[in-house]
């Protein structure tokens, strides 16, 4: 074989590897954290006050049972209107995110069942407001 034909198989492969690359580069699924995410971004002031006000009062507590997740809120706040949204922030997979809306008992829990998540682990991102104050905080969850 001649120096000009090893040098056109050289292209050739060469072609070939990034034609490979490049195909299984758009096969890869790319996720954001938040579809939002540079708007949640510019947002990010008000989860820092609202986790240096959560810091102030007790902490949430997180328990489980077989079938249901429990989330208590301080005891400050228990008896008070809470409004607010859970999110179960899957990081492996997107899909398994779920974003509910704070719905606080009188008990001052909010109850979820482990059905409405998928077996995997999340990090509770809890944001709730009482009267004027804004709270946010993260607790690592694991649902078997």
């Amino acid at each position: 074989m001649s120096w000009g034909n090893r040098l056109v198989a050289v292209f050739v492969a060469f072609a070939a590897l990034m034609g490979t690359l490049v195909y299984l580069c758009m096969k890869q699924n790319i996720e954001l954290v938040s579809k939002d995410y540079y708007a949640d971004e510019l947002r990010y002031q008000d989860k820092i006050d609202g986790m240096n006000n959560a810091n102030k009062i007790t902490d949430v507590v997180i328990t489980g049972s077989d079938n249901q997740v429990i989330i208590t809120m301080p005891k400050e706040q228990q008896g008070l209107v809470l409004t607010g949204e859970a999110w179960f922030y899957c990081a492996t997979n997107a899909s398994s995110d779920r974003k509910l809306p704070l719905q606080v008992n009188e008990q001052g829990q909010f109850v979820i069942e482990k059905s409405r998540l998928a077996r995997a682990n999340y990090t509770l991102k809890l944001s709730w407001q009482a009267g004027d104050d804004h709270f946010h905080t993260e607790k690592f969850i694991e649902v078997n």
